[in-house]
């Protein structure tokens, strides 16, 4: 099982209702894909954007990012945010983990995404704990669709 988190901040609120709109798409693509264990999203403070996904294995993973509503949106994000960072790991299990455990994957073995405008904390890898209270997400949980 592979997990991956990725956190993104938006860096106007101009851009803020089309990346919403493509989260949306990419929620409904990952959901129906083949590999796809569950997983997590999570609104931020100050416009930034947790996932949380689990994968039978880094091709499936791969997939999903290089195909459908995700591909498309990829292009926008460098634009779109100031910070870009995510982690992938290898877990025993095909649990989602917590969002605790993720946010220490990334603030250890983070890797940074090619923004156009990086702020500060981009270009110094610092990562703010996620907002857990109140809880703005929801789980991600895999549709099977009748053919499989």
């Amino acid at each position: 099982m592979l997990a991956s988190v990725t956190r993104l901040r938006v860096r106007s609120l101009r851009f803020l209702p089309a990346f919403i709109w493509h989260t949306f798409k990419s929620q409904r693509q990952v959901a129906r894909l083949a590999g796809f264990f569950g997983g997590r999203l999570l609104v931020d403070s100050r416009w930034t954007f947790w996932t949380l996904t689990v994968w039978e294995n880094e091709r499936a993973m791969r997939k999903f990012r290089g195909s459908g509503a995700h591909a498309r949106v990829m292009s926008h994000l460098p634009h779109w945010c100031d910070e870009a960072s995510y982690a992938h790991w290898v877990l025993a299990t095909d649990c989602v983990p917590e969002w605790s455990g993720a946010y220490e994957k990334l603030a250890t073995d983070s890797r940074l995404s090619r923004v156009e405008h990086p702020s500060e904390d981009h270009s110094n890898k610092r990562f703010p704990k996620p907002r857990l209270s109140p809880k703005i997400g929801n789980d991600l949980k895999p549709v099977k669709s009748s053919s499989n």
